[in-house]
């Protein structure tokens, strides 16, 4: 036998030993992934995961895992094999160590309908600088100067329609309010003109199947999904062409400005402007429609709003002023507790979607490279370990407990409300934190200080927040209105 038929007579038991010590090594490496059950062949446990669940809770599937497995366990879901964190202390090292030891990894079906370059997708530097885009857009200044009164105008657009003694659908007039504002934001389209009103129908559509199973099938919400973000790219790409035509480009709203301060290519602004539009609209109003439903049950936080908002209104007239300043703004301080406690127990966003790129270890569990990786936002939130009667709405937690009215102080004093505020995480956190969380915070805000000072409201039939998981009233939270002479709305 020559050499080099004794080589290749060699070859194969060499590989078969290195595949053999290759598996044994993994195998050692990762001998302590957390407890779990890894459930049926390919589909595993996502549809228990994805069952719907009161809002206010973690759901049946969660708690019983973490009653089972502790708040790390393993599972099988979308696809894949997956690590699920309900400990506030891992989902902060996975949010902080992104781009690291972690990166973001949404379902295809998420990217398809979003398109390949939507800034929830995308990772690295295409992530860092569409994001710097956004930031450089809400900056605190447009904020201050610009945003600010944007927001109250279409507040006052939007419940001065509200008519004495009649029924809304909160959600939708939150999603009204919402829609309009970002509309005009990102392409300066007037609420009311038919193009902002064929625009919203066909965004409608959109949302119901970015929500929905990702069925490209015909008939199905998700194929009219496809379709519908077909027709709204569309109408973006007009838009940007009659931009480029002009001799004097609006920079006002985001389309303008990205025009002028970007590099970005056609297909990559069509998806940023897209995705920001879904990001902006979708949770602001759910966040805004929580905090009606919310408060409805809790008439001590309303009269505590009415007093604070009543306070500004005061000071506003007897200067001779009407529109609200950045210096109105930062007065509502309870206002503030309040948006923290609906963002705290409603969990607009209840979970991500992340990768492990390195082999990890974190509290004696291994976190394999490649598995998915699930930071439950919501289960922190409503841990009775971080949080004092996590399930109760109360808006005073977020104050010292000397500032807390009988039976209602959550807080057990300043160190109790710091580590509160260190497991809060509503805006995510670490480098993806959402760019557009203090615009989400006004829009609540400004919205919360016109509902309390002009209108009294209760539900006018059952509803409650359920988790789908996105966040819905099955009914569009239907209430009846009152209104209430403390400050009329004005033009």
């Amino acid at each position: 036998m020559s050499d080099l038929e004794f080589f290749l007579f060699l070859i194969p038991p060499i590989l078969a030993v290195l595949i053999i010590l290759n598996l044994f090594k993994r195998k050692h490496n990762f001998q302590n992934l957390p407890p779990g059950d890894m459930g049926w062949p390919f589909l595993g446990e996502t549809i228990g995961y994805l069952r719907p669940y009161s809002a206010t809770t973690i759901g049946d599937f969660m708690q019983d895992h973490i009653s089972r497995y502790g708040k790390i366990f393993k599972s099988n879901l979308f696809g894949e094999p997956t690590i699920v964190s309900a400990d506030a202390g891992l989902n902060r090292y996975i949010l902080q160590n992104e781009g690291r030891l972690f990166e973001c990894n949404y379902p295809r079906s998420i990217g398809g309908i979003l398109g390949k370059w939507s800034m929830l997708v995308q990772v690295g530097q295409m992530h860092r600088d569409m994001r710097m885009i956004s930031l450089n857009f809400l900056s605190n200044a447009r904020l201050r100067n610009q945003l600010l009164s944007e927001v109250e105008k279409h507040t006052l657009l939007v419940l001065g329609s509200w008519k004495q003694d009649s029924v809304v659908c909160a959600q939708d007039e939150a999603k009204k309010f919402t829609f309009n504002f970002m509309a005009e934001h990102i392409m300066s389209l007037q609420p009311g003109n038919p193009e902002t009103e064929k625009l919203k129908k066909e965004y409608i559509t959109f949302m119901k199947g970015v929500v929905s199973a990702p069925l490209n099938f015909p008939g199905t919400a998700y194929r009219k999904a496809l379709q519908s973000r077909s027709t709204i790219l569309g109408f973006i790409e007009r838009k940007m062409e009659e931009r480029l035509k002009e001799m004097n480009r609006n920079e006002n709203d985001l389309l303008g400005w990205v025009l002028k301060n970007s590099n970005l290519s056609k297909e990559q602004i069509l998806d940023l402007l897209l995705s920001l539009l879904f990001a902006g609209h979708e949770t602001s109003s759910v966040a805004i429609a929580l905090s009606i439903f919310l408060l409805e049950s809790c008439p001590a936080a309303v009269q505590q709003l009415t007093e604070e908002h009543l306070e500004i209104s005061r000071a506003k007239k007897q200067s001779g002023e009407t529109e609200l300043n950045w210096d109105d703004y930062k007065k509502m301080e309870f206002t503030q507790c309040v948006i923290n406690e609906t963002l705290r127990l409603g969990n607009v966003v209840r979970f991500l979607h992340r990768k492990a790129v390195k082999d990890v270890r974190y509290k004696g569990y291994d976190i394999p490279c490649g598995w998915k990786v699930l930071p439950v936002i919501s289960a922190a939130h409503l841990d009775p370990s971080l949080f004092d009667r996590p399930h109760d709405f109360d808006p005073w937690r977020w104050q010292n407990a000397e500032e807390s009215p009988s039976g209602k102080g959550g807080s057990t004093g300043t160190s109790s409300t710091t580590k509160s505020s260190n497991n809060f995480m509503p805006f995510g956190g670490g480098p993806r934190l959402c760019a557009g969380s203090e615009l989400a915070k006004l829009e609540m805000a400004i919205f919360i200080h016109y509902l309390v000072l002009n209108f009294h409201w209760k539900l006018a039939a059952p509803d409650q927040a359920f988790a789908y998981p996105y966040v819905d009233f099955p009914n569009a939270l239907p209430i009846n209105i009152q209104h209430r002479s403390l400050n009329k709305l004005h033009d």
